[in-house]
């Protein structure tokens, strides 16, 4: 069997005397996800040469679009001090609109051996509603995401890597993380040994990527998969729903996600007008609709995955006993808590708009 290669951003301590051989190889396991139905979690190894492939080879599952992950340091993690010893750097994770699959696929082509071998950088490809998705970590590891595991099964077998249950991960072993840019030429691939130093470093190419698929950041506050059946059911809900055509056809795991986003810059400070304000509020009676018409056991779900965020927008609300788009409004502790109040840290717009309708002074 060939040797194991790594990307040369990971590199693997020296094995010493009676330690256990950290030696990998290609291959992957699955297992069931939690609060989801038939979904599955596959965590898969491969050689650095054959990433490329295996990526241009899913991305065949996503035949008509998908939006583009990508993980990485804005600051160099090797010069970023963390407020204690305890704590790490965190990479920040960005994604782009949902796209044709091919054209992404074409546009991150010249980025591959960068993204595959840079030790502090991630990415990956997903599709929702099509339940669907796949990222390749730090740590130089697949993380795939499926309602038909059968089919994924399939694949990753014939892209030479078979079921393992006892899989080899990095994290099994001492392993040292390294930037591109701080590599020896010597150490590094052919097709990247002959690139100015400027385009290996990731901070450079990661944001030629953000600015090329006009990517925005997310914030990872909520993590949740749903499968295809839960999408459909869902989507069956909104069909027609006039009060909620503003939303367009974003699709609802964005739509949870844009609710977290949304408690994040309120709980930071909001500075947004009050119209905006009231557009993130209007994103939360959407997703209301959603959980009082679904079955029971997607509704506990979804309030599951709401406990945080919805705890957090609680906590920041002050002034209570008014709501905030109605001056007259009857039993205020009957209507949907994120109307009873205001966040506290206000912008100026805000601030601004508030004053102009007299939340103020009623």
């Amino acid at each position: 069997m060939p040797n194991f290669e790594s990307p040369v951003g990971l590199r693997c301590w020296d094995r010493q005397p009676g330690e256990a051989s950290n030696s990998q190889q290609p291959g992957y396991d699955l297992s069931l996800l939690e609060d989801c139905e038939n979904a599955f979690r596959f965590t898969a190894v491969a050689s650095a040469s054959r990433v490329s492939s295996l990526i241009r080879e899913f991305s065949r599952y996503l035949p008509g679009e998908a939006f583009f992950i990508l993980e990485y340091y804005p600051e160099d993690p090797l010069t970023q001090r963390p407020a204690s010893t305890d704590e790490r750097p965190v990479p920040e994770v960005f994604y782009s609109p949902y796209m044709p699959t091919a054209e992404i696929i074409g546009m991150i082509q010249p980025f591959f051996d960068r993204l595959i071998h840079d030790g502090f950088v991630g990415f990956g490809l997903a599709n929702n509603r099509q339940g669907l998705e796949m990222f390749y970590s730090e740590e130089k590891v697949f993380t795939f995401f499926t309602d038909n595991h059968l089919r994924l099964c399939n694949f990753l077998q014939r892209q030479g890597l078979p079921f393992s249950p006892d899989l080899v991960l990095p994290a099994d072993f001492g392993h040292d993380h390294l930037s591109l840019l701080g590599m020896p030429e010597q150490l590094l691939p052919a097709s990247l040994a002959s690139l100015h130093r400027n385009d290996l470093d990731s901070v450079n190419f990661c944001q030629q990527l953000i600015d090329l698929l006009d990517m925005y950041p997310v914030e990872e506050g909520i993590s949740f998969f749903m499968t295809r059946k839960e999408q459909a059911q869902v989507a069956f809900l909104l069909g027609g729903k006039a009060d909620f055509s503003e939303m367009g056809e974003v699709d609802f795991g964005t739509l949870l996600l844009n609710w977290s986003d949304f408690v994040t810059e309120c709980e930071e400070g909001f500075e947004g007008d009050l119209e905006e304000y009231c557009l993130g509020l209007k994103v939360r009676d959407l997703i209301q609709f959603v959980v009082d018409g679904a079955a029971a056991e997607l509704a506990e779900k979804i309030a599951r995955i709401l406990e945080n965020p919805d705890a957090t927008f609680r906590r920041i609300l002050v002034d209570r006993r008014k709501r905030i788009d109605s001056p007259e409004s009857g039993d205020v502790q009957l209507e949907p808590f994120w109307y009873q109040g205001v966040v506290r840290q206000q912008g100026v717009e805000m601030r601004r708009d508030l004053i102009r309708s007299g939340w103020f002074a009623r």
